[in-house]
């Protein structure tokens, strides 16, 4: 459960098409920044080692639309540029979370596009940030590709390992996500603690 959605009966549900899509619009749509990423991978491989979903498919299928996610929001960030910086606080856009992916860009450098894929609002804002920034788009796109592979790749497979090793999985399946929701906002909890101001 997430928020109260089933990730396991949405992802039977929407199949394919679904986690792709919700892996594009984290990765790609500054509107994104709320999606489960990590916990809807690790339920798709498991999923996908109940005979649900091909690994080979899912595993290939999130690898690509992570990246070109990561490539529009780059493209969004290089066009639009300081434009968000002036933008005026709503419901759907806050700068504190622009601002707070910036900061984490500027400290990491280049490092920071395949840290950010695992960390919820900064994964979504950190390619706007490098677009803004007019990171160079060959160093931006390696690392891209490496940063969307260990994410998309890893975390399905991860979910597919355990759904095979662990016999009846399934009944602890809501407390690994949890796990993996936890291990994920750690890092801004963290940064939040240490930099209260």
């Amino acid at each position: 459960m997430f928020f109260g959605i089933d990730l396991t009966q949405l992802i039977q549900t929407m199949g394919y098409v679904g986690v792709f899509g919700f892996v594009f619009a984290e990765s790609g749509l500054f509107i994104g920044f709320f999606l489960p990423g990590d916990s809807l991978l690790f339920t798709a491989g498991f999923l996908a080692s109940q005979g649900y979903l091909n690994i080979w498919i899912l595993c290939i299928g999130a690898f690509f639309f992570a990246v070109i996610g990561d490539n529009v929001g780059y493209a969004f960030g290089k066009r639009v540029g300081v434009k968000l910086f002036t933008k005026e606080d709503s419901w759907l856009f806050n700068k504190a979370h622009l601002v707070k992916a910036q900061k984490f860009y500027e400290a990491h450098g280049r490092k920071t596009i395949i840290l950010a894929r695992f960390m919820p609002i900064v994964r979504t804002f950190a390619p706007i940030v490098a677009g803004m920034g007019n990171m160079n788009y060959r160093i931006f796109f390696l690392y891209n590709i490496i940063g969307g592979f260990l994410w998309a790749v890893g975390l399905s497979v991860l979910g597919y390992i355990l759904g095979n090793a662990i016999p009846d999985i399934d009944r602890y399946l809501l407390p690994i996500i949890g796990g993996i929701i936890i291990i994920s906002i750690l890092p801004p909890i963290i940064h939040v603690v240490r930099n209260k101001e």
